[in-house]
């Protein structure tokens, strides 16, 4: 029988809230495409390390659809298997009923957010920095800030040489240790908020900054926009433009995720331009998606559509609309023998953005490298959001994985399309040093590098 919204979902009264609430919020079509056929399996990261059926889509799947059909109560071992998917999405590309499972998941982990109850410092962390920090430009500001300040007055070595860092888990005195300068000027205080084509203009884009981005990898988007200028098109980097909600989004926190993408559709939907630039596949895979997000509110539905489509990967736009400018090794590197590189896939951009072939093709047409695929590039890495701080076990199993695969490689540079995805191939070099010459790089920056630039 179909609800009021006009999805066919039980007519089931739930005793338990959780159940109540992922009834009103799941896509109960989209449970029941499933056919339970098998090919997310081989796909899944989770169900590859475990084996366990409740690790893979098909069974996440099967836990959710019985909750809501009142054969099972979401207790804590259901929440569990809910937060254990990395959400890298690989299983949709196979599936041949096109399941929508990221956007399941998405639908699950917000009900259960709606009842969970965290601990007070989870709760003090969870407010601080999805609704105090990362909607706020100034406050991310801030904390670029604060960052640069501990990294270089003396702090960081005060906290290391002291044992301080002995306080904190593991895993995120790791973390601490690869973290790249931090910085609050970002690519609007280095270029203004507009910067125009070398020669004449193909089009005209909008960079969306980020948040992570700014603070850790500034130098990152800086060099986007100088090598979009060198493709031939004028960009624009809006001021106003905020958080894209990804992290809000994979934690359950989705009316927040609601609220910064009608923000960034309105602030981009003003400045008249022909796509709208991503440097960071995890990022991308939310902005190319707000139409979805918002498909509920008649009020942002013809908007968000126009804001979805114009949405493209950075090295899709240089390869397919743009100039290519030429890039050489010899900028760089002054011997004669090419220099070896591969790529891992940000699974977001490869599985939701679809843009697998065109950072591979663009990376190709640098002479004097040699460019050697890495087997099953195509895996997640662990990164996932705050997958690794949040489940650093499994997140641990994976990157030691991805790492031995790397090794095979013998690549003097290890390249990808996503600040987290760097920041965890940056801790996979040096928790495993499959190459004491390898250098994990945005591969932006590495085009960067060596590109050729035009007099005009």
């Amino acid at each position: 029988m179909a609800n009021a919204d006009g999805m066919n979902k039980p007519n089931i009264e739930h005793s338990n809230p959780l159940s109540h609430t992922l009834l009103k919020k799941m896509d109960y079509d989209q449970l029941t495409n499933c056919m339970r056929c098998g090919f997310c399996l081989p796909a899944c990261p989770t169900f590859r390390e475990t084996g366990v059926e409740s690790e893979s889509p098909r069974g996440r799947i099967a836990l959710m659809k019985a909750v809501v059909d009142g054969l099972m109560e979401p207790d804590d071992r259901f929440k569990e298997q809910m937060n254990h998917c990395l959400g890298c999405r690989a299983c949709e590309p196979v599936c041949p009923a096109d399941v929508k499972y990221g956007q399941l998941i998405e639908q699950a982990r917000d009900a259960i957010e709606d009842h969970n109850d965290h601990s007070l410092p989870v709760k003090g962390l969870r407010k601080l920095f999805f609704n105090g920090v990362f909607p706020h430009r100034n406050r991310l500001k801030w904390l670029g800030r604060s960052l640069h300040f501990y990294q270089k007055s003396g702090l960081r070595q005060v906290a290391r040489g002291t044992g301080m860092m002995r306080l904190f888990p593991a895993y995120l005195r790791e973390m601490e240790g690869i973290l790249p300068e931090a910085s609050a000027h970002g690519v609007v205080e280095q270029l203004g908020d507009y910067y125009p084509a070398k020669g004449e203009a193909i089009a005209r884009v909008a960079l969306f900054r980020g948040c992570i981005m700014e603070v850790l990898f500034a130098g990152t988007n800086v060099n986007s926009v100088e090598l979009l200028s060198e493709a031939g098109f004028d960009v624009l980097i809006p001021k106003a433009q905020v958080c894209c909600g990804a992290l809000h989004a994979h934690s359950g926190e989705m009316d927040s995720a609601r609220e910064l993408a009608k923000k960034n559709i309105a602030v981009f939907k003003e400045t008249g331009i022909d796509y709208i630039v991503s440097n960071a596949g995890g990022c991308g895979a939310l902005l190319i998606e707000y139409d979805h997000l918002l498909h509920k509110d008649e009020n942002w539905r013809e908007d968000s559509s126009w804001f979805a489509s114009r949405v493209v990967d950075i090295s899709y736009l240089v390869m397919e609309k743009g100039r290519i400018p030429s890039f050489t090794e010899s900028l760089v590197n002054n011997k004669e023998e090419n220099i070896r590189i591969t790529y891992q896939d940000s699974c977001h951009l490869r599985n939701v953005m679809k843009s697998s072939a065109a950072p591979r093709q663009l990376l190709k047409q640098v002479t004097n490298v040699e460019f050697i695929e890495m087997k099953e590039a195509d895996r997640c890495c662990g990164s996932a959001g705050i997958y690794n701080v949040t489940q650093p076990v499994m997140a641990g199993q994976l990157l030691e994985h991805k790492m031995e695969l790397a090794n095979h490689t013998q690549a003097r540079y290890m390249l990808t399309s996503n600040p987290g995805c760097l920041l965890q191939m940056k801790l996979g070099i040096e928790k495993h040093k499959p190459d004491e010459k390898m250098e994990a790089m945005h591969i932006v920056d590495f085009l960067h590098e060596r590109m050729v630039k035009s007099d005009c």
